[in-house]
């Protein structure tokens, strides 16, 4: 495990946040394909935090894109990097999970971060904050639509409805379980959307959360409670 620091430069406060938000948003690349599902890797980014003690665990799970089989996996832990505001989440994350990201050997290939690409109020969720700032290709499948409206889609499982912000796709919902509640997915960075969905079925064979998603999350809270373990 590794103990991660925030740069000597991090926003501290919400206005500078924005402005690095502002200034990365313009560097999101959204007409490249990215990868083709089933080939290379697929990489699952998850965090999991200790308010209390103000610890941030990060997990990141390379998985062969064919199989699904765990090729590496690397951890971080370190302190929350920024306060609490909705639609800066990455500021506090961001930090953490590029200690994690060092340590992998793995070419990650497509990264599938819990969470959000541009499906956000500002258009840089941290599936684009993240791909931006490493190059990866990213996409963000989440498990709720935020504030955004849709449709229900089909019963069948592949079946998709638009993600909407007023009149815009951002994103889709998609069911990967027959009649089972959709997730959410949005481009990050360097993947078209029909590709986001379709690496993100290939993922899921048997649940409703990508494999990808399930293991890292599971590492990130074992880490934590290893760091939690050790503070006490």
């Amino acid at each position: 495990m590794t103990t991660s620091h925030a740069p000597a430069d991090w926003p501290a406060d919400e206005p500078a946040a924005r402005a690095v938000q502002d200034g990365l948003r313009a560097r999101v690349v959204l007409d490249e394909e990215g990868p083709r599902p089933g080939t290379g890797h697929v990489t699952g980014v998850d965090v999991a935090y200790d308010d209390e003690r103000d610890i941030v665990a990060a997990a990141l799970v390379v998985l062969d894109a064919a199989t699904l089989d765990v090729v590496e996996e690397a951890t971080a832990v370190g302190r929350v990097a920024f306060p609490y505001v909705p639609g800066l989440l990455a500021f506090r994350e961001i930090p953490t999970v590029l200690a994690a990201l060092e340590k992998l050997e793995a070419d990650p290939g497509l990264v599938v971060c819990d969470g959000y690409g541009i499906a956000h109020p500002r258009r840089f969720g941290l599936a684009s904050h993240f791909g931006v700032l490493t190059g990866l290709p990213t996409i963000g499948v989440a498990k709720n639509p935020f504030t955004f409206t849709y449709e229900a889609p089909g019963a069948p499982r592949a079946s998709t409805a638009p993600l909407l912000d007023g009149a815009e796709e951002i994103g889709r919902a998609l069911r990967t379980r027959e009649d089972v509640k959709p997730v959410f997915v949005s481009v990050g960075h360097r993947v078209s959307l029909d590709n986001a969905c379709a690496h993100t079925l290939r993922l899921t064979p048997r649940y409703r959360l990508p494999e990808s998603t399930r293991r890292a999350d599971a590492l990130c809270r074992a880490a934590l409670r290893e760091a939690t373990d050790r503070a006490l």
